[in-house]
């Protein structure tokens, strides 16, 4: 048996056999982590750079300037 079927294996027989309240909170995780990290990125972080420059180039000048910048 190959060892991504055992883990595979591993995985579905604990879920399998795991509690009502088990599986509760694995959905409860499952809908933190959407929340985390499609929501608030959607409405809380734009996307800086393609709102402030408008190619390519300007974007990598950009980043380049930051990174390589010497004085805070």
């Amino acid at each position: 048996m190959t060892p991504l079927k055992k883990i595979y294996l591993f995985y579905k027989e604990g879920f399998t056999n795991m509690p009502s309240w088990g599986k509760q909170a694995w959905l409860v995780i499952i809908i933190k982590l959407f929340v985390m990290f499609v929501i608030l990125k959607i409405f809380f972080f734009p996307n800086f750079l393609k709102t402030n420059y408008k190619t390519d180039a300007d974007r990598s000048n950009h980043v380049l300037e930051n990174l390589t910048n010497i004085n805070p």
